[in-house]
């Protein structure tokens, strides 16, 4: 089996986020899946299957299978429409989290992904243990955004991950206004073991929206300050959705002779 290893949300190699995409003519078991993901050592490992006119995706962390992640289905429609089908311009993919559909538009790769309903909860004293910094507000979809006063806060945290992990939501991610871009984000997942994701797709599809709603702004230009760092685009859509963009780039291809069937 083949595997592409593709930076996300970046147009240079060894930025943004990095994810293996696996296309395959049928499923390996659910224990090889999981094995392969931890063995990648990525945040996300993507496995691909055709079905009907688009394919079947499906994400897994090195711990667990998830049921939504940005940067990975990038990663799968640029090894989509640039290896399996070039002569193709979009791609949809069948997922949990419903059908995604992925146009190519010049160098970047345009992803139609849900919003979530978001709540504004109370600050705890946990919060601030867990960033090293108070939060100003703490916002609860799939995920838990925290904002903070400025973007130095966030770029210079050192989260204490043991207490990130006993905090709502399936990442905790820290953001505040930028200075060059609409604003600026960390994300960080010990649960699903990633101490911080480079730059999450998913989160953005909460943190894009809780400052559009601020800012008052259709698009918004988010910069994920991770060590790697990585660009989106973010366009809120009718029909609770929302359209976020990036670059990708090809790093590897390797080729799996491991089985990956039950003995």
């Amino acid at each position: 089996m083949k595997q592409y290893i593709v930076d996300a949300f970046t147009s240079v190699p060894f930025a943004g986020n990095p994810a293996a995409v696996c296309v395959m003519d049928r499923w390996p078991s659910e224990t090889a899946m999981k094995k392969l993901a931890m063995e990648n050592s990525l945040s996300e490992t993507a496995y691909l299957v055709k079905e009907g006119e688009g394919y079947r995706l499906r994400w897994f962390t090195p711990k667990a299978e998830v049921e939504l992640c940005g940067h990975a289905t990038l990663a799968s429609s640029f090894v989509i429409l640039n290896y399996i089908e070039p002569e193709s311009s979009s791609v949809t993919f069948h997922t949990v989290s419903g059908d995604l559909h992925v146009v190519r538009e010049g160098s970047r790769y345009v992803m139609d992904l849900p919003r979530y309903e978001l709540k504004e909860i109370p600050v705890t004293d946990e919060m601030e243990a867990a960033f090293g910094v108070r939060p100003v507000k703490a916002i609860l979809g799939l995920d838990l955004i925290c904002v903070f006063d400025d973007e130095e806060q966030v770029r210079t945290m050192n989260p204490n991950q043991k207490l990130l992990a006993g905090l709502e939501g399936r990442l905790q991610n820290a953001t505040a206004l930028g200075k060059e871009t609409d604003c600026v984000s960390r994300s960080f997942c010990p649960e699903l073991a990633i101490p911080e994701d480079p730059v999450c797709g998913s989160a953005h599809c909460q943190i894009a929206d809780y400052w559009s709603k601020v800012l008052g702004k259709q698009i918004i230009e988010a910069y994920q300050a991770s060590e790697r760092g990585g660009y989106l685009h973010c366009e809120i859509k009718e029909n609770n959705r929302i359209a976020i963009s990036g670059e990708a780039v090809l790093v590897a291809v390797s080729e799996i002779v491991a089985s990956l069937q039950e003995e």
